[in-house]
């Protein structure tokens, strides 16, 4: 018999979690925006409704805004994290393997149940009254087929918010009607090369011979059709695969002139990568370090530097993890017309991470206790006390390079002085 494979996805998700807290954005639009609020990454239903486009830039829909009382929010990371992880943790509870695909979406496991659909609607409403978030499920016997299962309970009320095309003849009806570039992996140039040989639904797509397939999108279009098919050839991980690298990267809310606000910058992104290695049990063989000014003004002076550096011994200590990131940066700094750049966005990469007890040992490695110690101890009080309660010096105090948010709204969940206040 075939697996079930139910894919979960919050409804406009960033906008949905600013509502859980805020009741008068019931029914008006609200859009999301992007780091530096530069421009829109989540619309509500309403918003959408305006004609306000995914990506549109801030400025151009200032009047649209004003005339239709738009709500605008910063990016709020922090919330919309813990949001997601509550989210998880109700759809736990309905099955034992989830595997998380992005912030908003989750493959689960149906094995096992009879009445597929009536768990879905059981799960739908438990996440909506103990979380606040409304969410779409899609069933089916591969990923892709899940995928497109939920696209359609989206789009059409009739199903409720669930569908299940476990059943050929349902696939069969519905997969006619669904536009072959609103499949999952094919994008827009494959989309106008489906066109050109007469594929324009998921249904030709579906049929469409694997020899011809591979002609046109190589490997990866014949294996989407193989899931079309009912095929399921995208593994489900029901165990984390570990990370072969990690990135922290942003853009400043200022650009960034001299060395020392750079590396300001610079090393909070070490910081936060380091936490994120410790907590995923890591350590970090290679660090890079770039930064660059906004490729985007041609009319200003414009310089891009990058280093990177092998980490020996492998580390995911702070104070390691900052002294090569500020060697890496010294050595990239412009040596001439110092003061004339303004850096825009820097960031962290790390490669060849491996779990800490595979580390390999060097000839010269010391024994250090004091420094895992004082790693755990920074982590714990950064985790009870919030976010950046003890941070390096060299972080610096104004962090006048941080990002623009002028639209955000509290951290409701993971900040004491910002729990909602009931009067």
């Amino acid at each position: 018999m075939k697996r079930p494979i139910a894919i979960s996805d919050s409804a406009n998700f960033y906008v949905s979690a600013e509502r859980i807290f805020d009741p008068t954005l019931k029914n008006v639009p609200v859009i999301v925006l992007s780091n530096n609020d530069g421009c829109a990454v989540a619309r509500s239903d309403e918003a959408k409704a305006l004609g306000i486009r995914m990506g549109e830039p801030l400025h151009l829909i200032r009047d649209k805004i004003a005339a239709h009382g738009v709500r605008v929010f910063s990016s709020n990371y922090t919330l919309y994290g813990d949001i997601s992880r509550r989210v998880v943790e109700v759809y736990e509870d309905f099955t034992p393997n989830v595997e998380i695909y992005s912030i908003d979406e989750c493959f689960l496991d149906f094995t096992g149940f009879k009445d597929r659909v009536a768990h879905a609607r059981a799960m739908r409403s438990e996440v909506l009254q103990r979380i606040g978030v409304p969410v779409r499920v899609g069933i089916a016997s591969s990923k892709t087929l899940a995928k497109c299962a939920n696209d359609v309970a989206k789009k059409n009320p009739i199903f409720a918010g669930v569908l299940d095309m476990m059943d050929e003849a349902l696939a069969d009806l519905i997969l006619p009607m669904v536009p072959v570039g609103d499949i999952w992996g094919v994008g827009r140039q494959t989309q106008k090369k489906l066109h050109g040989v007469g594929i324009h639904t998921a249904a030709e797509l579906r049929d469409m011979p694997l020899r011809q397939a591979r002609a046109v999108g190589t490997v990866v279009l014949e294996r989407t059709i193989l899931e079309l098919q009912g095929e399921a050839c995208l593994s489900f991980d029901e165990v984390e695969p570990q990370r072969k690298g990690m990135a922290v990267t942003r853009s400043s809310g200022t650009p960034m002139t001299d060395f020392d606000t750079l590396f300001q910058a610079i090393t909070a992104h070490a910081t936060r990568a380091a936490e994120k290695l410790r907590r995923h049990g890591l350590v970090a063989g290679t660090l890079t370090v770039f930064y660059h000014t906004n490729r985007h003004r041609p009319d200003r002076p414009q310089y891009s530097g990058s280093r990177s550096t092998r980490m020996m011994p492998m580390s995911s200590d702070t104070f390691d993890l900052v002294e090569a990131a500020r060697r890496c940066a010294q050595a990239a700094w412009p040596k001439a017309h110092v003061g004339t750049f303004g850096f825009t966005k820097a960031g962290v990469l790390l490669d060849d991470l491996v779990r800490l007890e595979d580390r390999p040992q060097t000839l010269f490695d010391v024994a250090r206790p004091k420094s895992a110690a004082l790693m755990t101890a920074l982590d714990q009080v950064n985790d009870r006390f919030g976010k950046k309660t003890m941070v390096l010096a060299s972080e610096g105090m104004q962090r006048p390079w941080q990002l623009r948010a002028d639209h955000r709204s509290p951290r409701y969940t993971t900040r004491m002085s910002d729990l909602p206040v009931v009067r």
